[in-house]
């Protein structure tokens, strides 16, 4: 299992399918070249949500791919996740660490915000999210981070996630700036050949 301290390449984000079986055959080809997949699906009921994480958690873990839960701590302690990720409105981080653990993988949103980003590692974050960098396909993004905001994070000493609007052709100076993993929904499964989307994103890390 790829450990936080090396963690770099692509963070999977499901996207919103209500039919499980569906889910589980377009995730499954894509887990050998991803470093991490969320689980978020905006589409579905509870129960059905977790129905879907219990199997992908039974998929990842046999692929060797941490698993994070977005925004539902609680969801992610019954399946065994590796861990959460937390919007600015989807609880708090110390109590997520209680709930799940030391060795949980929590994650935190901080949009385009250095401050908020040194706010959620003092409180215990293992990594910050920052975005949306470009327009995006899966939903309304009205704040905008920069290559810039991610070489003054550099000194925060956990990963850094780009997401937002990515492509394989835009998103190489946003790693040189020092993101260590590109979140990617749509740019990999809309695409017509999800595979060689993901091959495609994997490539700004050469």
């Amino acid at each position: 299992m790829t450990q936080l301290a090396d963690a770099r390449g692509v963070y999977l984000i499901t996207p919103d399918e209500t039919d499980s079986t569906r889910l589980l055959e377009r995730v499954r080809p894509l887990l050998a070249g991803i470093t991490w997949l969320q689980y978020r699906n905006k589409a579905v009921d509870a129960p059905s949500r977790l129905a879907q994480a219990t199997a992908l958690q039974a998929l990842c873990a046999a692929a060797g791919v941490p698993l994070i839960i977005n925004d539902d701590a609680a969801l992610a302690a019954r399946v065994g996740a590796a861990g959460v990720h937390l919007g600015e409105d989807d609880g708090d981080i110390a109590a997520a660490r209680t709930m799940l653990g030391p060795q949980a993988i929590i994650g935190a949103s901080c949009y385009d915000e250095l401050a908020r980003a040194e706010r959620a590692v003092a409180a215990g974050a293992n990594y910050v999210a920052f975005g949306a960098f470009f327009p995006s396909r899966s939903k309304l993004t009205p704040r905008r981070a920069t290559p810039e905001l991610l070489r003054q994070s550099a000194a925060l000493g956990v990963p850094r996630v780009a997401i937002g609007g990515l492509t394989p052709d835009n998103a190489p100076p946003v790693v040189d700036a020092g993101a260590d993993l590109i979140a990617v929904i749509s740019g990999v499964f809309a695409e017509p050949d999800p595979l060689d989307a993901l091959q495609a994103y994997r490539r700004c890390f050469a």
